[in-house]
């Protein structure tokens, strides 16, 4: 038996999975998520992340950020402190409008 070796993913495999997640998005929810996305970048997570050189965010809203947990392959919410340091690992497999429905619906309801 051989293991597959992990490997980050790319960036052109993460634009494919938010195309996929923007397509899912209507209305108020497209909107919201044109206002907080941003061109994918790497940032630096102490936990996890040093191996695979960070994590893609994709999103800023305040102090939070979305991004791309390629170990877990699921997008997660987390706050920072630091532009460019994720504060906290989270290794949800969530699909990109789930998150995003996730965060808006607390905005809304003020949580």
């Amino acid at each position: 038996m051989t293991f597959k070796m992990w490997e980050p993913i790319s960036l052109n495999e993460l634009e494919i999975n938010i195309l996929k997640g923007e397509l899912e998005l209507k209305g108020e929810l497209l909107n919201f998520w044109n206002l907080i996305k941003i061109e994918p970048q790497k940032w630096q997570e102490k936990e996890f992340g040093e191996e695979g050189g960070g994590f893609w965010v994709v999103a800023i809203f305040g102090n939070e950020v979305i991004y791309y947990n390629d170990i877990e392959e699921g997008f997660n919410i987390s706050p920072y402190e630091t532009y460019g340091h994720i504060k906290e690992y989270w290794c949800n497999q969530s699909e990109l409008n789930w998150t995003i429905i996730g965060l808006y619906e607390r905005i809304r309801t003020n949580i």
